[in-house]
């Protein structure tokens, strides 16, 4: 369910960085890493969400100003109107965009400017993963981050056209046991 159009994205676009993995406190002990809150133990994540359109998402080192720059300047197209929130990473982007923050302390909208759609977007990730798979391995959460775009970007398809899409992209590839879990099988 890999996507990735080479068309970058154009238009109002809004980019947004989560966090997916367990709470420390939730941890056995030997497992923690820290003690108290935060992003320490868990994956960052990028999202990308042109509006009435698609969605790109893309695991990131960090989310520090190179890393996050970089990959809007290879998913956007230069002149695009970007809306981020206030944090002090996307500061800079204004040079090659039409930049625009909200800061979720104030407010979560004001006129055109909010993350309100990508911000969806990851509350829907997120459910999926606590309803449906309950939690995720880092080594695989690339795959559970396909499905959900996938499945965002055909979301307006009827269950047998995405059906359809999803097979059609399967036609010629073979995931096997050994390149999914690492493990070589004992015939």
């Amino acid at each position: 369910m890999k996507q990735g159009g080479f068309e970058p994205l154009s238009g109002e676009v809004e980019v947004d960085e989560t966090f997916v993995g367990g709470k420390e406190k939730n941890k056995h002990r030997s497992k923690r890493q820290h003690r108290g809150t935060g992003g320490i133990g868990k994956v960052a994540v990028m999202g990308l969400l042109a509006r009435h359109g698609e969605v790109r998402t893309q695991i990131v080192p960090n989310v520090r100003r190179s890393t996050l720059h970089g990959n809007v300047r290879q998913h956007v197209a230069s002149g695009s109107q970007v809306y981020t929130d206030a944090l002090n990473s996307y500061t800079g982007l204004a040079a090659d965009y039409v930049h625009a923050t909200i800061d979720h302390a104030e407010r979560y909208a004001e006129d055109r400017v909010h993350t309100n759609s990508i911000e969806n977007f990851w509350s829907l990730f997120k459910r999926t993963i606590y309803g449906t798979h309950h939690s995720v391995s880092p080594v695989h959460l690339d795959r559970y981050l396909d499905d959900a775009t996938f499945r965002f970007n055909t979301r307006k398809l009827s269950d047998e056209a995405r059906f359809t899409a999803t097979v059609a992209q399967a036609e010629g590839r073979r995931l096997t046991y050994e390149a999914l879990t690492g493990k070589r099988v004992a015939l």
